[in-house]
């Protein structure tokens, strides 16, 4: 029989004179913050080779990521914890208590589709550059999972578990790297695997981006390829319901480690969590991506491609009445849009069947004709010289007015 050697991370808080939940900096959320810093400085970076607007591209960011965070913790509270949602509705405003990776990365979808309803821009380019760059930021968020050790899978004994059942691990005294080779039994720890796993796709995505331009779509297609096959396979070593414990652990070492057992399983429908029916979904996405950026258009090298430069002050002076006059513009012509449709509706010529359902006939009218409604005609100035054509057709002496 084998034993875990992966030693269990304690890493301390380091206090701040602030209401719970910001009274101390936790290592997972400087992790992540780390995370999300770096890919943003790199997505930011390789935009301007790219030849993209910044100022949107920061933009773009903000939204997604934004829209992320919120996702990830919502997709948590409903498929993972709803027995907490169930209990205090308020928690799904918690946006700090639990998050999830496919909530996270669906909450970014819906924010790359509400900066594309609000600013009206194509969106494909800056989403596949924030992909290219999504790797490296996730091996820091994984690194945070990883520090918390807050996606813990079933018990092991093999040498990839970590140790879990080391009896200093709940001793608040005691921190770093804790191992014991007298342990035999552990637990994987998925979010430490995973951080590994990534490694290799930031490297792969660094010099893929190097060697030469690729088409939008192609960094986008190929990290969700990648990822979900993994995932899908991570979730098989999640905790089970009733955390069995592996054949030929002594009576003694299960003893050690009976607060291991009952460990919080996930829940799992038709024996799959939510996490493996998002994969589903996700390498879908990812092949349709990866056909889609085989009809654009790329550069063949980075010679041909002219990197973003941020205007000057002449151009950004000549560009402010332009954006003040096109606003004014969009403003008016939304303001004013109703009104002038009923001007115009009201300009125009009676047809047969609205004279036929018109005022009764005048005794002063041999014409038959009947009298123009204010409905027709209008009766303000604007509207009447609106309706000019009309009104010039008829004859005072014929209609019996004045």
């Amino acid at each position: 029989m084998g034993a875990p050697l992966i030693p269990y991370i304690k890493i301390p808080e380091i206090p701040l004179p602030f209401p719970k939940p910001f009274d101390s900096i936790k290592p997972f959320g400087l992790l992540v913050a780390t995370g999300v810093y770096l890919g943003s400085v790199v997505a930011i970076r390789r935009a301007r080779q790219r030849g993209l607007d910044l100022e949107k591209m920061n933009t773009f960011i903000f939204y997604v990521v934004g829209f992320g965070f919120i996702g990830a913790h919502v997709f948590d509270a409903v498929f993972y914890t709803p027995e907490k949602l169930a209990e205090d509705p308020l928690y799904l405003l918690k946006l700090w208590a639990g998050l999830s990776s496919y909530g996270g990365f669906f909450g970014a979808i819906a924010g790359l589709f509400i900066y594309k309803w609000r600013f009206n821009e194509s969106v494909i380019g800056y989403a596949d550059t924030v992909c290219s760059a999504f790797p490296l930021a996730w091996v820091f968020g994984r690194s945070g999972c990883a520090s918390v050790h807050d996606h813990p899978g079933r018990l092991t004994t093999s040498w990839l578990g970590v140790q879990y059942g080391h009896p200093d691990v709940r001793n608040p005294d005691v921190w770093g790297l804790l191992s014991d080779p007298s342990q035999v039994l552990g637990r994987f720890d998925l979010g430490l695997i995973e951080m590994v796993l990534t490694i290799p796709l930031a490297v792969a995505f660094h010099f893929l981006w190097k060697s030469k331009p690729r088409p939008f779509g192609f960094f986008a297609g190929w990290m969700s390829i990648a990822y979900a096959p993994v995932r899908f396979v991570l979730d098989f070593f999640r905790i089970e319901p009733g955390d069995p414990v592996p054949a030929g652990v002594p009576a003694e070492a299960l003893e050690s480690f009976r607060r291991l057992i009952g460990g919080e399983s996930d829940p799992r429908h038709f024996g799959l969590t939510p996490a493996q029916f998002a994969c589903f979904l996700l390498l879908g996405i990812g092949m349709l991506l990866v056909r889609f950026s085989k009809s654009q258009p790329v550069p063949a090298s980075w010679a041909e491609v002219k990197p973003y430069e941020p205007p000057t002050e002449e151009e950004e002076a000549e560009e402010q009445p332009k954006k003040k006059v096109a606003a004014k513009t969009s403003t008016t012509t939304d303001k004013d849009a109703a009104p002038r449709k009923r001007r115009r509706q009201a300009g125009k010529p009676a047809t047969k069947e609205a004279t036929k359902k018109a005022a009764p006939k005048s005794d002063d009218d041999p014409s038959g004709e009947p009298e123009q409604t204010a409905s027709e005609g209008g009766s303000d100035s604007e509207a009447k010289g609106d309706a000019a054509p009309l009104s010039a057709s008829r004859n005072p002496a014929d209609t019996g007015e004045p």
